[in-house]
This record gives C-alpha cells, sequence and structure tokens, in this order.
C-alpha cells in the first residue's frame, strides 16, 4: 500500500492514509454499537481491537510521513477534520441516524481551525 504512494508529495500521501485509516478507527469506536449491541462488551472490545489493528498500520505512517512537512498541531487539526468528514457519512449510511445540522456547524469550526492552523 505504502509504495503505490510513492512519488506522491508527503501532504497527499498523508492524506490519504489518514483518511483510510479514519474509517478503520470510525469502524472500530462505533459500528459494534449497531452490530455487536446484544453481545458482551468484551467481545466488542475484542473485534475493536482487531479492526484498530489495521488503522494504527495506517495511522503511524501517515503521521510519520506527515511530520516530514507539517507540525504536530497541523497534524492533529488535519486528522480532526478527516474524522468529521468520515464520521458524518458513516452516521448517515452505516448507523441510518439523521443528519443535524450541528454537523454542519462542526464542521464549520473545524474549516476554521484548519485555516488557523494552516494559515502560516
Amino acid at each position: 500500500m505504502l509504495n503505490a504512494l510513492t512519488g506522491i508529495p508527503p501532504f497527499l500521501q498523508t492524506l490519504v492514509l489518514l483518511t483510510l485509516s479514519n474509517v478503520f478507527m470510525t469502524f472500530a469506536w462505533y459500528a459494534h454499537l449497531k452490530d455487536m449491541s446484544g453481545r458482551p462488551w468484551i467481545l466488542a472490545a475484542l473485534a475493536s481491537w482487531g479492526i484498530a489493528f489495521f488503522e494504527y498500520m495506517l495511522q503511524v505512517p501517515a503521521n510519520r510521513i506527515g511530520a516530514q512537512t507539517m507540525d504536530l498541531g497541523q497534524l492533529k487539526i488535519l486528522q480532526e477534520a478527516i474524522t468529521l468528514t468520515v464520521f458524518v457519512p458513516f452516521v448517515f449510511f452505516y448507523m441510518k441516524q439523521p443528519l443535524k445540522l450541528d454537523y454542519l456547524w462542526a464542521a464549520l469550526c473545524i474549516c476554521g481551525a484548519v485555516y488557523f492552523i494552516f494559515r502560516s
């Protein structure tokens, strides 16, 4: 997977890897609420840890690549922006919950954070 990103600018490599990592993270953290709600919590935790393994296999190289061109604050805010971008479709399509206007307000706040952390 990482070899496929060779030749792509580090920022874009980081963006792709963090986005994929975030898909795994979102499923690890929240999918058990829908799919395993009747199972003991320990089984949900074990399943989540199994999914999180793949999250970390993408997230660790993403942060190492991103640290070449961004500082830690920029990496964190980028991660938060990606988190919301992945989370909202997950809530709507997978969890079948209605969209809320609050997601828009949260997204605008995150856009402000992105602007301020990357403006210099």
